[in-house]
């Protein structure tokens, strides 16, 4: 073997002549002679060790300078060594800060998920009174009302069914961040629930001139989901539609047969609302969030409706996907399997 390809132990080891200058084998002078001659060797098309300059030199003979560096790759292995296992330890106390750092979030995430639970049953009981008696008092059944009366409670009832809604969103949150939404999957005429959902979002349309078209694709077969949570995503995703998109603006609400995988039907709600930038999409699944958070923000809301609908959408085994661009609208949708009957 040439003696070029063998690895001498020097090479091993960083910074060698500061080595032999601490240990007292080599003084400044020899070893900035040493460095000369390695210089002018390489020049000369002569590639030497620092090591081999030092023996061709005679400073050192090749058996003392192998005990140096073997010397030096001990020292050097017992500190690597040591580092080793200082890193070990801080990575285990690093790691045991963080398990009892999740632990206390994974409380403090309960503690707020009960909160919130008992907070919103606690508001839904007096509104169901409210409720009950703006509806008396619209239906005349305590009195006749003249028309500025009727036109009073009528916005009475639309903002307290507002906030039955925000008080139901609280509940749903706070029984899917505890573990305990359950989903009740059955065949689900999608025609159907979307026909319903649309029906009672119209007036929310017309009041604000935006409109509403539907695509249904004829003869689609059942799919399998909660049709109650089902009822509700539309929902939420029509209402967060209309609520992002300017007067004479357009929300189309379709669901078609996947063409790329006939066992799946794929519901969408698509808007020419304000957009969303591409870097900022993931954040309006954050819960109690508003990629708005100024005092003076124009869109009202909790911020839990596109995080329950991703939760409730994902329990159904599929995924949410969202396409959106500044001023030219935003798409939402995601695909369901169909039932076997279908």
């Amino acid at each position: 073997m040439n003696d070029n390809m063998l690895i001498s132990p020097e090479i091993l080891v960083p910074r060698l002549g500061e080595q032999l200058i601490i240990v007292g084998l080599l003084t400044e002078a020899q070893l900035k002679q040493a460095l000369e001659y390695q210089k002018n060797g390489a020049a000369e098309g002569r590639q030497r060790l620092l090591g081999q300059a030092i023996v061709e030199l005679g400073f050192l003979d090749r058996p003392t300078l192998d005990r140096a560096v073997t010397d030096q790759i001990i020292r050097l292995r017992a500190a690597l060594q040591d580092a080793n296992r200082n890193l070990e330890l801080r990575v285990q106390q690093r790691t045991t800060e963080l398990e009892e750092a999740l632990r206390r979030l994974s409380e403090i995430n309960q503690l707020k998920a009960n909160f919130v639970a008992n907070v919103s049953h606690e508001l839904r009981t007096p509104l169901t009174h409210i409720r009950g008696y703006l509806d008396l008092l619209f239906t005349g059944s305590l009195g006749d009302l003249n028309s500025d009366q009727k036109n009073a409670l009528d916005v009475s009832l639309r903002a307290s069914l507002r906030l039955q809604n925000l008080i139901d969103d609280l509940i749903l949150f706070s029984q899917a961040s505890r573990g305990e939404m359950t989903l009740s999957i059955n065949p689900v005429d999608v025609g159907s629930v979307m026909g319903n959902v649309v029906a009672r979002m119209k007036p929310r349309f017309d009041d604000k001139h935006v409109n509403l078209e539907v695509d249904l694709e004829p003869n689609l077969p059942r799919i399998k989901a909660d049709q109650e949570k089902l009822n509700w995503v539309i929902a939420q995703l029509l209402d967060n539609a209309v609520k992002f998109t300017p007067t004479g603006g357009k929300v189309c609400i379709s669901a078609t047969r996947d063409p790329a995988n006939t066992n799946l039907v794929t519901i969408s709600v698509a808007d020419t609302g304000i957009g969303i930038v591409k870097e900022r999409i993931s954040e309006i699944f954050e819960p109690f969030h508003q990629l708005d958070g100024s005092p003076t923000r124009r869109y009202g809301g909790t911020g839990l409706g596109l995080t329950l609908v991703l939760q409730i959408i994902e329990s159904h085994g599929s995924m949410l996907d969202v396409q959106s661009e500044i001023n030219k609208g935003t798409t939402v949708s995601f695909p369901l399997l169909i039932t076997k009957a279908g």
